[in-house]
């Protein structure tokens, strides 16, 4: 099963798991296919969206795990 940390590329995860998408535009994350998703991590993307990394991580891989 796929499971992200908060070291993983945003690019990568709408790659292998595109059904996260909904969590990640949730918390204000639309750049999902811009040039800034192939180069930024989770952590990142959280810092600059005013979100905790941790939970976050958690919450994205336990959907991943409730709809593989």
């Amino acid at each position: 099963m796929y499971q992200i940390t908060k070291d993983t590329i945003v690019a990568e995860i709408m790659m292998n798991a595109p059904v996260t998408q909904p969590l990640f535009l949730e918390i204000g994350m639309h750049c999902l296919g811009c040039a800034l998703a192939t180069g930024e991590s989770v952590e990142q993307a959280c810092m600059v969206h005013g979100v905790e990394v941790e939970p976050f991580v958690k919450k994205v891989n336990e959907y991943i795990a409730a709809n593989a």
